[in-house]
């Protein structure tokens, strides 16, 4: 069963609420089940990644975190 949201992957939003407020970037993802979208530049992580053919030397990736999908606004 899918769940309506208020916002689509490519639409651009405000965050509205919580540590990134009022940054601003295009929806990346939307996760309706868990109520989260990923967007673009709001909630940049970390993350450590081991030695593979893509990244021979390894090291730290930054990628973007999910938001609760309540603290976004359509802008």
């Amino acid at each position: 069963m899918r769940q309506k949201t208020h916002v689509t992957k490519g639409d651009e939003v405000e965050v509205i609420a919580g540590n990134y407020k009022g940054k601003r970037g295009t929806v990346l993802e939307v996760n309706a089940a868990k109520g989260q979208v990923v967007v673009e530049g709001a909630r940049v992580m970390k993350k450590t990644i081991r030695k593979s053919e893509q990244h021979p030397d390894g090291g730290i990736l930054e990628q973007d975190g999910p938001i609760a999908i309540s603290n976004v606004k359509k802008v």
